[in-house]
């Protein structure tokens, strides 16, 4: 009994986390091919590491890291790699509730710097070829102008905002569409600290039916 619980445990971690792999390899693909074609460009000018393409890439690394370590542990039954991968696990999970904690407690700070930041970009447009391809991929594709309204750009709009007397600005239209969507957000974020509490309990508990094995065996 003890050896088919461990083989079936081994199995499930390994796929599961196999599974995961393949997805942080489309997310890092995704992120490079952002990077490459520079589709969206930096906002903050004070951030300008912050760009969709970098936290693709760098989500989609972690998302490898981990998942490897998940694949390699289980397959290979070893307790270094598979408390690692909980540790990982752990500290990823850790850093998405204080996240959320601290989007919610500084939630007006927060708008007020991403409105700083828009207006400050908003500057850049003619001067800075990435900023000008973030605004010329944004306003069309949340068919918005500006950040609070088409008056925003004092030389008048560019050719990328959407042709209608009643355009709302982008800062405006981005959290309305957050808004509308926070229920299926909140289903998908709780869905990956599901996922996540999940890896962390076959990881310990195939762990433990390693122990269990070994002692067995009188290893």
């Amino acid at each position: 009994m003890g050896l088919s619980s461990l083989k079936l445990l081994k199995y499930v971690l390994f796929f599961f986390n196999l599974l995961f792999w393949v997805f942080g390899c489309c997310i890092l693909g995704f992120g490079i091919y952002l990077l490459v074609h520079n589709t969206f460009g930096v906002l903050f000018h004070k951030l300008p590491f912050l760009t969709l393409g970098n936290v693709f890439v760098i989500v989609g690394s972690i998302i490898m890291v981990v998942a490897f370590l998940g694949c390699m542990g289980s397959i290979k039954e070893n307790k270094c790699l598979l408390m690692s991968f909980f540790v990982l696990l752990l500290i990823i999970l850790l850093a998405e509730v204080t996240l959320a904690i601290l989007l919610f407690v500084y939630e007006q700070k927060l708008n007020e710097y991403v409105t700083e930041g828009l207006t400050d970009s908003i500057k850049r447009y003619h001067s800075d070829n990435s900023t000008k391809a973030a605004w010329d991929s944004i306003q069309p594709f949340l068919h918005c102008c500006g950040v609070n309204s088409t008056s925003d750009w004092t030389s008048g709009p560019p050719a990328s905002c959407p042709k209608d007397p009643d355009i709302q600005g982008c800062h405006m239209k981005a959290k309305q569409w957050f808004h509308s969507n926070f229920l299926y957000i909140g289903i998908i974020t709780i869905c990956v600290c599901v996922i996540q509490v999940l890896g962390m309990s076959f990881a310990l508990t195939l762990n433990c039916q390693i122990d269990k094995t070994s002692q067995a065996l009188g290893l």
